[in-house]
């Protein structure tokens, strides 16, 4: 097929080599402007537009993808279909009903669960077993288009953000590759998204990231794999950034765990309040959580380097006690 395909970050390049290994002509790659990042300001391509040189294709980077004259631009190829893949814009009517087969997206969830900005991270953070990818006809609305096909991906125990972005990056792969064939032998059968079953995702922001110590163990844990490379969680301590970037939770009643608690608590024999150090050892800072015990296995201190909990201890003691601010 003729193809224009749309995308940004690198979740997107998987799709666009694939397209290419089966033999579609990718007529235009169309991608979000450059940015100045960095303390040095200086320019960077997106990942597609970095792929899709590389290839020898063609490159255009509209500011609005809504203005008249990028859609006359997209108009001139006549393209059988458009693939989009993160694009990070809305497309117009105009745009969704020119190609011949319309507009295909490739979105990493199984729709109509989790639509919106960040699905992969939430499926972790929310603590799936199950997520997936799922290629739609697009229509107007945001990732309310008719499912065509989907595949599941089952989450490992110890998944993080970026583990599974890699994964479902090349499932949506090759289901957009199945896609296409399905559409050019007139077999896709397009089924329409239960609506009430619906739903959505927010934007990942570093916020986001802030442990609140009074929530349960289990869910802090998916919280730091979820957040696992970016934006990370986080806690404070003695006034500095503590990034957690693995751990683990226990549930409670944990063995001798009444003493412990006691002990970090002053001897008062109540309960340890939440963000407070139980442990600090090899096995890791056993922390107490609104329920539950939060295991810190490897933790990174404002301006110093990744390290595992314990190894951390050598240079900056923790003791039982202690709370994280």
């Amino acid at each position: 097929m003729k193809i224009i395909f749309m995308g940004t970050p690198d979740f997107s390049v998987g799709t666009l080599e694939r397209l290419l290994e089966a033999g579609h002509e990718i007529m235009l790659v169309v991608t979000q402007p450059d940015k100045a990042r960095g303390r040095g300001k200086k320019v960077q391509y997106s990942p597609v537009k970095e792929a899709a040189l590389a290839h020898g294709l063609e490159v255009y980077q509209p500011k609005r993808i809504r203005e008249e004259e990028c859609v006359a631009y997209l108009k001139g190829y006549e393209a059988d279909i458009a693939v989009v893949v993160a694009f990070g814009q809305i497309l117009p009517k105009e745009i969704l009903e020119m190609p011949r087969y319309g507009c295909v997206n490739v979105h990493a969830s199984l729709l109509p669960k989790y639509r919106g900005a960040s699905p992969i991270q939430w499926a972790v953070i929310q603590g799936e077993d199950v997520t997936g990818v799922t290629t739609m006809r697009m229509d107007e609305g945001l990732d309310t288009g008719d499912i065509i096909l989907q595949q599941e991906v089952r989450l490992r125990e110890d998944e993080t953000g970026g583990s599974l972005f890699e994964r479902l990056s090349q499932a949506g792969a090759e289901l957009c590759v199945k896609t296409l064939e399905a559409i050019g032998q007139g077999t896709a059968v397009y089924t329409p998204q239960d609506h009430e079953e619906a739903t959505h995702t927010t934007i990942i922001n570093k916020q986001l990231g802030k442990i609140d110590w009074n929530m349960p163990a289990k869910e802090l844990e998916c919280l730091v794999r979820g957040l696992n490379p970016w934006p990370s969680a986080y806690t404070s301590l003695n006034g500095k950034v503590l990034k957690i970037w693995k751990a683990s939770w226990l549930p409670q009643p944990l063995e001798k765990a009444g003493e412990k608690e006691e002990a970090a608590n002053g001897g008062s024999g109540q309960k340890a309040q939440p963000g407070t150090v139980l442990e600090a050892g090899k096995g890791g800072w056993k922390v107490q959580a609104g329920q539950g015990i939060l295991v810190l296995e490897e933790v990174q201190l404002e301006g110093k380097r990744r390290m595992a909990a314990n190894d951390f201890l050598r240079g900056f003691p923790v003791e039982a006690g202690q709370k994280f601010e």
